[in-house]
């Protein structure tokens, strides 16, 4: 089984003036995945990013500059607008990886899922660690090349090289995932 996840596509991230511009193009690329698993008997998680304001829950940068970020229940937390959510399951993460201290490896052999298509924000921080950490797992992973985007392009390439090299993950366009789905 394949599933989606669409990581961090929330109003905090397009805050930079390098991803707004890209925001439509990007949330359509992701509609266009999410639609293809859904038509395609696979399965989509919406992943997203929330802090508690109390600093429980605050990264070490984000400790050390006393400047928490992404607030749970705040405009900057919500989905972008456009992007398909209706009846899609969530889940809410804290660092970078989805799969730190989440429930995302039980709900993945759950689903009896052994690859993962990754779309979304940012593609050498919070995609890229979650597709290395579902190496760890055993889980195949394809990263969405028109449905990730960065606000650091040389660092996500640069990241998704090493990440495909290493780890034997792929980049497939949009058009070549929808065709994996249609199989």
């Amino acid at each position: 089984m394949i599933a989606v996840l669409v990581i961090d596509m929330q109003n905090a991230f397009f805050e930079d003036p390098g991803l707004r511009a890209r925001q439509e193009a990007l949330v359509r690329s992701c509609n266009s995945v999410v639609t293809a698993a859904l038509e395609g008997g696979g399965k989509v998680l919406l992943v997203k990013t929330e802090h508690e304001r109390d600093r429980s829950t605050w990264t070490l940068n984000m400790l050390e500059d006393d400047q928490g970020f992404i607030f749970r229940g705040t405009a900057q937390a919500d989905f972008v607008p456009g992007l398909l959510r209706a009846d899609l399951p969530e889940l809410a993460k804290t660092r970078d990886s989805a799969f730190f201290g989440t429930d995302l490896p039980l709900r993945l052999r759950n689903w009896d899922t052994d690859t993962i298509v990754l779309a979304g924000v940012s593609t050498h921080n919070c995609v890229a660690q979650t597709g290395a950490d579902a190496y760890g797992h055993n889980i195949r992973v394809i990263y969405a090349s028109e449905a990730t985007d960065s606000e650091d392009p040389e660092s996500a390439e640069a990241m998704q090289t090493i990440l495909c090299r290493e780890y034997r993950q792929q980049v497939l366009t949009v058009t070549e995932i929808r065709e994996l789905f249609a199989k």
